[in-house]
């Protein structure tokens, strides 16, 4: 693993002093997490300042510590003003995504930065689709592809279950940020990378099938 480099400095800087700032200020933390009734209501800074609060101290590290492992790939290929771009797009993308499907959910609320992290761990997975990751309890190393394709799969069943208490809409809406915008700053992958590309977008598909279907 190289050195952390500054652009991810700030962004774990970001998330750390507005997450501290929420654990110890309700008012705060409430006026700025995703909240469906507030954003509808016209406060549409939400769906960006809720990527930077979080729940507790073990929900900021791992996104944090994700966000370490994934976010120098980005960087190496794009540079660190691209990378911060794919950050921020992924972020929104994640909380638009998740305005699409709780939209009927007056009270249905949010915070973390999992949407973006989500998004430079795609476009990390999309730029070098056979690295091999190790996960937890697990021995054997997995290619990036299959653990992308994996979690996104897992992300819709999250979704359609409600399993959990976790952000699955903004996670996977993060990912199609990463995923869109890492093709955009190089269409090339299209032809260098081009079952990678098809077989990256089966699950993004699959999930507005399914919700055309009224499955979700």
């Amino acid at each position: 693993m190289n050195d952390i480099h500054l652009a991810t400095i700030a962004i774990i800087a970001a998330n750390v002093l507005v997450s501290m700032k929420g654990f110890n200020d309700t008012y705060f933390f409430d006026r700025y997490k995703f909240a469906i009734g507030a954003i509808k209501a016209g406060q549409r800074d939400r769906l960006f300042t809720s990527g930077f609060l979080h729940v507790d101290i073990a929900h900021l590290f791992f996104n944090m510590f994700t966000l370490y492992f994934f976010a120098n790939v980005v960087i190496g290929w794009f540079g660190p003003a691209t990378f911060l771009v794919i950050y921020g797009i992924s972020l929104l993308a994640g909380s638009l995504l998740a305005v699409f499907f709780h939209k009927d959910e007056p009270f249905y609320s949010a915070v973390g930065a999992s949407g973006a992290v989500t998004g430079v761990l795609y476009a990390a997975i999309l730029l070098q689709p056979n690295d091999s990751l190790y996960l937890m309890f697990i021995p054997v190393p997995i290619p990036a592809y299959v653990l992308g394709i994996g979690y996104l799969l897992y992300s819709i069943y999250g979704m359609k279950s409600r399993l959990g208490n976790i952000g699955h809409t903004a996670h996977f809406g993060g990912a199609i940020g990463g995923y869109a915008t890492t093709l955009i700053f190089m269409p090339s992958l299209f032809l260098t990378e081009t079952w990678m590309v098809i077989l990256l977008a089966i699950p993004i598909l699959l999930l507005f099938v399914l919700e055309k279907m009224g499955k979700l």
